[in-house]
């Protein structure tokens, strides 16, 4: 490293947000970026570790020393190539990944201050685009084709890995573009939609051939190709079957979420069709990312408050002994959009939805008891008896999504990301993508 003791004199510091009075007001990324001696000074702070935990946590298996060393020192080119190596999709980790490199940064075990492995990773990608360093390659053809059946980050990745290997891709996609939840679940406020677009007109002019609207059955994969993809991540989310479900205004979070993005990209919806919370108080069910997404949208569109309960403890901020390195640190987390103005309140189970005249008018909760399971494993919850009544006119449910069952594939069918592992992040979707490719590659080349 050009100054292994940088870590010693410049602090972490982060590029921050937009002012919330002004990012409320429009869909725009929130994140602000450093300037480039400034983001080469937080580079500088990798120590080069001699054990390097980064790479061990990466799902993808970033060599962050290498790529930070080459930021450092001001070689933007250098740092992308390194960073291509593993990663087909920086624009997107860079920008929404939760960053479980620098959970294991050995600056953030020991001083609480890691690295900053994803606004640097964010950077040098987007310099790379900015200066012509992200070229479009032509690959040697080697006569065999592969669909990809779903074009959601594991399918993006797969189909990327498999295009450069010399294989004929065509991914198919029951939507009317690809990025799967990056374009219809996480909001233009994270990860603006046109970040997608210049990737795909890229993928495209590769070679590989998107086909949209396209709802493809497992068993029933189109002819004419050496082997599939099964990529279409996990569509069913958690449902609340409680009384009350059928309510008008009670909502699936990616239902606001999806048609919300659909919106921004000009299509229009009716009266009835639209999922809006202007001039309404929302109840957001669901502590996790996707119930942060929906705070974020509902305040955007005119909510007049917002309230965010979750049925598991409040976890401690900071650090949690409970669960210490290397396990994933189940801390409080705030975004962006917390800071935006919600409530959050934690150990609120919901019994009931209320209505009047077919519409909701609030929620029944109740307080819950965590108790030890005498038999080991999760938790016993227990009802603690105090009721109350949250009043709101829209409840997003934001619970996660069910794990999709698969019957039995042919041995040319293969699983990735969330189809295979159930719901996760989207780096390790793209990582499963990867190894999704080479198996179908080691297969077709035994074959």
């Amino acid at each position: 490293m050009g100054n292994p003791k940088a870590f010693m004199t410049v602090p972490r510091i982060e590029a921050g947000y937009r002012a919330v009075e002004d990012r409320i007001r429009d869909f725009g990324e929130v994140e602000q970026t450093l300037n480039s001696r400034d983001r080469q000074l937080q580079a500088s702070r990798c120590m080069d570790c001699g054990v390097p935990f980064c790479h061990w946590a990466c799902p993808l298996g970033n060599k962050q020393p290498e790529w930070q060393d080459a930021l450092y020192k001001g070689e933007w080119e250098k740092a992308y190539k390194i960073l291509s190596l593993t990663n087909d999709f920086p624009e997107f980790t860079g920008r929404i990944c939760p960053a479980l490199c620098e959970k294991s940064c050995v600056l953030n075990l020991t001083l609480g201050e890691p690295v900053t492995c994803r606004e640097n990773e964010c950077a040098i990608i987007e310099r790379a685009f900015l200066e012509g360093y992200v070229p479009v390659n032509e690959y040697k053809r080697n006569g065999k084709k592969v669909a990809v059946i779903g074009a959601g980050p594991s399918g993006l990745s797969t189909a990327s890995q498999l295009n450069k290997m010399g294989y004929e891709v065509t991914v198919y996609d029951k939507n009317e573009a690809a990025g799967g939840l990056l374009r219809f679940g996480i909001p233009n406020f994270k990860l603006n939609k046109s970040v997608i677009d210049r990737r795909i007109r890229l993928m495209e002019a590769e070679g590989i051939k998107f086909l949209y609207g396209q709802t493809i059955e497992e068993d029933k994969l189109p002819e004419g190709y050496d082997a599939y993809a099964i990529c279409t991540g996990t569509p069913d989310a958690r449902d609340l079957k409680i009384e009350g479900r059928g309510l008008k205004g009670v909502y699936f979070a990616l239902e606001l979420l999806g048609q919300q993005n659909r919106v921004l990209a000009g299509q229009q919806f009716s009266d009835d069709e639209r999922v809006s919370a202007k001039g309404k108080k929302v109840l957001v069910i669901g502590g996790g990312d996707t119930g942060s997404d929906c705070i974020g949208t509902v305040i955007r569109q005119g909510a007049t408050s917002v309230c965010q309960i979750e049925i598991m403890p409040e976890p401690p901020e900071g650090y949690n002994p409970a669960t210490p390195w290397p396990m994933w640190p189940n801390i409080k987390r705030t975004s962006s959009s917390h800071h935006e103005g919600c409530t959050r309140r934690w150990l609120l189970n919901s019994n009931k939805f209320i209505g009047k005249d077919g519409k909701l008018i609030g929620v029944e909760v109740e307080g819950v008891i965590w108790e030890p399971n005498p038999e080991g494993g999760r938790p016993l919850m227990k009802l603690d008896g105090n009721k109350e009544i949250i009043e709101c006119d829209m409840a997003l449910l934001a619970m996660g999504f069910l794990k999709p069952e698969h019957k039995p594939l042919a041995e040319n069918v293969f699983l990735a990301g969330d189809a295979a592992s159930g719901a996760s992040l989207v780096v390790r979707a793209l990582a499963s993508g990867r190894q999704a490719a080479s198996q179908i590659d080691s297969y077709l080349t035994k074959k």
